[in-house]
């Protein structure tokens, strides 16, 4: 990184911090005043060391905000049956006011199945389909949690987005594609690239916010970035340099001193997903009690 480099950083891990420091706020004054305490259930299935790694951390925050957490291991030979059983009693549990099931799945389970037979109200990943349908047509729904936070640093960042030019590079059903929904739900135009897409430096640059999305190392190069930009890095990729790993981003980090700010890698966009499934539950705990809307994420 040279010393041109003037691009504000982002800095989703305090970002985070500073909302799972609400949200604990907020479990506390409802336990207080209600005697309730908002439930999340996290299901892994198998021994994939990154999905338990992630679960670990979800269990650990889930009870430091004062939630209470649910986890269920289960062996990697588990059937759908068996996994369909186990959804069917989260489902009916009152205590359990969400419902995650840690991705990716053994190849014998029907993952679409999987994650359509868990209730719509508790899907605190935002992935079943009616989740996704009410996000596309503008209804409230439960949102993907890294799209979300992305929203939200973005919301921080810029205030108003309304009439900004918006591309996302990636269509997943994870991140592109609800990070597009709800950036056309803050009025900008958005466009989205992909494989197929032709011309994409050409089109970045002409983005006052760039969102990638793609899971390759440094693909978006600095002159691909419009000066101003804003730019959320959503790329985790782990790369060896010098004969050491290293975790780097989507975008070429160090050539993007001309953007307005960047969220970094690590230390941006990855805090807020957790932030944001904690978010989630508390949002789904609410609807399920018809109370209020959640003070922590509003707006």
């Amino acid at each position: 990184m040279n010393n041109l480099f003037q691009a504000e950083r982002i800095d989703g891990k305090g970002f985070a911090a500073n909302l799972v420091a609400r949200l604990a706020d907020e479990v506390s004054t409802i336990k207080a005043k209600t005697g309730l305490t908002p439930g999340l259930a996290v299901v892994l299935i198998g021994e994939d060391p990154a999905s338990r790694v992630y679960v670990g951390a979800k269990h650990r925050q889930t009870q430091e905000v004062g939630m209470q957490s649910f986890v269920h291991k289960l062996p990697t030979e588990t059937t759908q049956v068996e996994l369909m059983a186990l959804l069917d009693q989260l489902n009916a549990d009152d205590a359990v006011n969400g419902i995650l099931v840690q991705l990716p799945l053994p190849a014998h389970l029907d993952t679409n199945a999987v994650i359509n037979a868990i209730d719509p109200a508790k899907d605190v990943d935002g992935f079943h389909i009616l989740n996704a349908g009410r996000l596309a047509t503008g209804q409230d729904a439960l949102v993907p949690c890294t799209p979300l936070g992305c929203l939200m640093m973005l919301k921080e960042r810029l205030g108003n987005l309304a009439g900004l030019k918006a591309v996302v590079v990636g269509k997943s059903n994870i991140v592109g594609k609800p990070m597009a929904q709800l950036l056309m739900g803050e009025n900008c135009t958005v466009t989205v690239a992909h494989s197929k897409t032709q011309n994409v430096p050409e089109l970045c640059r002409t983005a006052d916010i760039l969102v990638v999305a793609v899971g390759r190392p440094e693909l978006v190069k600095g002159d691909w970035i419009k000066p101003g930009a804003v730019v959320i890095d959503v790329g985790i990729n782990r790369v060896m340099r010098d004969g050491q790993s290293r975790l780097v981003g989507d975008v070429a980090f160090a050539e993007a001193g001309h953007a307005a700010a960047i969220t970094p890698v690590p230390g941006g966009v990855g805090p807020m997903t957790i932030a944001c499934l904690l978010a989630n539950t508390m949002t789904a705990f609410r609807r399920q009690r018809n109370l209020q809307p959640t003070p922590a994420v509003a707006g």
